[in-house]
């Protein structure tokens, strides 16, 4: 019978050992191509990533809006919930007077209600005068009957109150709830502009910042607006849209914050409510809202004062100031600035001055 011998061991270093192992790696590099872990993200140029964050921004002031309105909806039930318990504990002190008078009166029959009323009439001294203290005591009977009856209606209006109050406390959740899932969305949106940015030199997002489209032109002082639109600028039609240019011209340079509705900071639709409001004029929180707040004009109607409103959601809303041009509040890359309205897709516009 043939020996059998012991395979011979091969070096890990051998050419077999060192083709299995090169085509491993050569199998795992074109695996993680194809499910994209390790491969390197495209590099963006400065043009497309201006494009990206501009959509970015868009999609945050779409975000930032229909946060504005659920605020303002979650404001409104938090201060009718206030409403309703200060109103609830008034009835309730004259729920409790109400009870301390019927206790004291229900006391008193107690302590004297113990005869028949045909034997104190005959144990009477004084047949008259008892009569005409009954008649009294009857109609204190029938004082104390109303003042039951208005006790049990003093209890039915609390508890529509409360029954009121418990529904606008749920009406707050929710709209707490959507100000939450509106506020991480604008959040994520923002962050992610801002790393798409933090890839460019600081010469490139300068250049991005001075750029048209949604970012706008450079910021100029009041002043240096004024004297940009030179002697052909169109005079306000009115006192009240005067002075809401005013306001705007004041608060150019003012950084953009979502939700902020001044004095020192602004949203778009924030900075146009808080310039009627310098003027006496109330207008709604959102742009949805204002451009119905006031009439409809067409684009070549327009005069200053005028809202103008921009994309097709109605996301974007400036105050327009004549010549073609408006004091908007744009984005967080962007203070409130000067701009002509056709850097964004022109949308409608309303006067409410």
């Amino acid at each position: 019978m043939a020996a059998h011998r012991k395979p011979r061991q091969r070096s890990l270093g051998g050419p077999t050992s060192r083709t299995a192992v090169t085509m491993a790696l050569a199998g795992a590099a074109t695996a993680t191509a194809f499910d994209g872990t390790g491969h390197a993200e495209p590099q963006l140029t400065p043009a497309q990533v201006k494009a990206k964050v501009d959509k970015l921004y868009q999609d945050a002031e779409v975000a930032t809006e229909k946060y504005n309105g659920a605020k303002e909806k979650a404001d409104t039930a938090e201060r009718r919930l206030k409403e309703l318990g200060d109103e609830a504990a008034r009835r309730e002190l004259k729920l409790n007077s109400a009870r301390e008078a019927l206790g004291t009166v229900a006391a008193a029959q107690y302590r004297t209600g113990g005869l028949d009323p045909v034997l104190q009439l005959a144990l009477s001294d004084d047949p008259d005068r008892y009569l005409d203290g009954a008649a009294f005591a009857e109609r204190v009977g029938d004082r104390q009957s109303q003042a039951v009856s208005r006790v049990r209606e003093q209890l039915r209006e609390i508890e529509q109150l409360r029954g009121a109050a418990r529904v606008e406390l749920v009406s707050l959740r929710s709209r707490q709830a959507e100000l939450k899932r509106h506020k991480k969305t604008i959040n994520g949106k923002l962050s992610e502009a801002r790393q798409l940015l933090g890839r460019l030199s600081p010469q490139e997002r300068a250049r991005i910042a001075a750029d048209g489209g949604t970012a706008g032109h450079a910021s100029r002082s009041a002043s240096g607006a004024r004297d940009a639109l030179g002697a052909g600028s169109v005079a306000a039609p009115n006192s009240l849209a005067a002075a809401a240019i005013s306001y705007a011209y004041r608060k150019l340079g003012s950084p953009y914050v979502w939700g902020a509705t001044g004095p020192n900071s602004f949203d778009c639709s924030g900075l146009v409510q808080a310039a009627y409001r310098s003027a006496g004029v109330s207008l709604p929180r959102t742009t949805y809202a204002q451009i119905n707040a006031g009439r409809r004009v067409s684009r070549s109607e327009l005069r200053p004062g005028d809202l103008v409103f921009f994309y097709s959601g109605i996301s974007h809303v400036g105050l327009y100031i004549g010549n073609g041009q408006m004091i908007h509040a744009p984005n967080p890359s962007a203070p409130v600035r000067l701009a002509p309205i056709d850097q964004m897709p022109f949308a409608g516009a309303t006067r409410v001055a």
